[in-house]
């Protein structure tokens, strides 16, 4: 069952189900999963069966909310060049994200933001989806949602040719962890229930991601793309969060979903 081809419908049923039975008037279902393992299929799912049982659902990813590109600038000349590149921990606008789930859960007239990773910034304003009255549901998904940090010592030794090449003194990665431990929590609280798609480790990510690559290479094929290398490269600056969520979600997650290699489920918890 490729996350392509979409999940059965009695997951989808359970994940909305399980949102609706939350004691909040607009609950909010957290999707966790690493690129690739199919969160965003997922949550589209759940907001299409919840619009045909009458209900008003809408999706948003921690994707949508990254720092603008100036902002990631700054960052890059005042911490660290390495926070140029937009995903990892300390790379997302959190007021944003605050106010618009405040604005969902108000019941009023919302814009949910959208970010625009071709051209590797967020759309003006007036592009962001238009919610004009109260929502029953928000599905909110992200590679890392509800990740803890990591503790101090376990920074130290590099993990993979990024950090021993370009974060040498380690400055980015704890910047990074830093702001997971201090900025995230409060988001991650937010969430009423979290479901998370596990995939069997980490070495399938780079062939998930490769795959989407060349899926959205296909479908828009002007679109500029990376080459083999360079996407493995990319995949490097997930990798440190991307094994934490991997050792802590399964422990923290209200729904564990395992995957296996083809992204086929072979156990639910």
């Amino acid at each position: 069952m490729p996350p392509t081809k979409g999940f059965p419908d009695a997951l989808v049923a359970q994940a909305l189900d399980d949102a609706l039975s939350c004691d909040t008037a607009i609950p909010v279902l957290a999707i966790s999963g690493l690129q690739g393992s199919g969160k965003s299929t997922l949550a589209a799912q759940v907001v299409a069966l919840a619009e045909t049982r009458g209900l008003r659902a809408a999706m948003l990813s921690i994707d949508d909310v990254y720092l603008t590109r100036a902002q990631r600038q700054r960052l890059a000349r005042q911490v660290h060049p390495l926070l140029l590149t937009r995903g990892p921990p300390g790379t997302h606008d959190l007021a944003l994200a605050h106010a618009t789930l405040d604005a969902v859960a108000a019941g009023g007239p919302v814009a949910l933001p959208r970010f625009d990773k071709l051209a590797d910034e967020r759309l003006p304003e007036k592009d962001w989806t238009r919610i004009d009255g109260p929502l029953d549901l928000l599905v909110f998904e992200g590679w890392f949602l509800g990740t803890p940090a990591q503790g101090e010592a376990e920074l130290e030794p590099p993990l993979n040719a990024l950090e021993r090449e370009a974060d040498t003194d380690g400055r980015w990665r704890r910047w990074c962890n830093h702001a997971l431990a201090h900025d995230y929590p409060a988001l991650w609280q937010r969430c009423d229930r979290l479901w998370f798609l596990q995939p069997p480790d980490f070495s399938v990510v780079p062939r998930w991601r490769w795959q989407q690559e060349q899926n959205l290479q296909a479908a828009q094929p002007d679109r500029s793309s990376m080459s083999r290398a360079q996407l493995e490269r990319f995949v490097q600056y997930y990798e440190r969060v991307s094994r934490q969520a991997l050792r802590t979600l399964p422990g923290l997650a209200d729904r564990l979903i395992a995957l296996d290699e083809q992204r086929r489920i072979i156990a639910t918890r």
